[in-house]
């Protein structure tokens, strides 16, 4: 994982492409371009390599630097670092601060891609990535570029549900003023205590809980644990919340279908 600070002093944290994963959208890439290339080069040497042999030559010429060059640096600008193995790979090419990359850019990988990955058969390629902490080929480092996962499936936060011995006391509870800030620090404390030690997690429920205790009342049956009392808590608003905003939602739409039918007065 990589951090960029943008001019605006947000920390963003983006995640290179992998060696294996390049290499692979590489392959992808070059065997669909070879192919390309070698049935266009059929059909020209099909329509005029008899008649007229200097304008085969020229047309050859023409479909290399049509197919190796222009068309990546088309395909990669206009999509803003895509091609059809990053898409398959679910990878992207952006700049070193974490913008999009512009036609000059691609241009410069694609005219270092004829050296490093064609003539050389992708050694050079392969040997400069291979030691390279962001996976970059020469044409990266000419350009300023690098591959990062535009693929990443963030990991849900856990479900907190209230334990059944305080659904009772949880139903009856007034937890309406709890702040938002000492909400959100239990959320994360909740989302992060199975990863706590044992006596870092009792001591820091203890003490958020007993911060929410001056905004909740009454307070929950004598010997509750302070870990589940805080669950309880953050179960019940959530669920409250949530019938909150649908009934909210059901009015809008009420007010909103009153609203159509009334007629248009002048």
């Amino acid at each position: 994982m990589s951090t960029i600070v943008t001019g605006e002093a947000v920390v963003l944290e983006l995640r290179p492409a992998g060696f294996a994963a390049r290499m692979l959208s590489a392959i992808i890439d070059v065997v669909a371009q070879v192919t390309v290339f070698i049935g266009l080069m059929l059909l020209v040497g099909n329509a005029v390599a008899e008649s007229d042999p200097a304008l085969a030559r020229t047309l050859s010429l023409a479909l290399v630097v049509l197919m190796f060059v222009a068309v990546p640096a088309g395909v990669e600008t206009l999509t803003r670092g895509k091609s059809l193995g990053r898409l398959a790979m679910g990878l992207r090419i952006v700049r070193d601060d974490g913008g999009s990359v512009r036609f000059r850019h691609a241009f410069i990988r694609a005219i270092t891609a004829v050296l490093e990955i064609y003539l050389l058969a992708g050694s050079l390629a392969f040997t400069v990535a291979l030691f390279n902490n962001r996976s970059k080929r020469l044409g990266d480092i000419l350009a300023g570029t690098y591959a990062l996962r535009d693929r990443v499936v963030a990991p849900l936060p856990p479900l907190v549900h209230t334990p059944p011995e305080l659904e009772p006391w949880a139903d009856l509870a007034d937890m309406g003023r709890l702040p938002d800030g000492l909400s959100r620090r239990i959320s994360r404390f909740l989302a992060q205590s199975g990863r706590m030690a044992a006596p870092a997690r009792t001591a820091l429920a203890t003490e958020l809980a007993a911060e929410t205790s001056a905004f909740i009342s009454p307070q929950p049956p004598a010997g509750t644990h302070p870990e589940a009392y805080l669950r309880a808590v953050m179960a019940e608003r959530r669920d409250r919340d949530y019938v909150r905003l649908d009934r909210q939602r059901e009015q809008t739409e009420a007010l909103a279908a009153r609203l159509h039918r009334m007629p248009f007065s002048d």
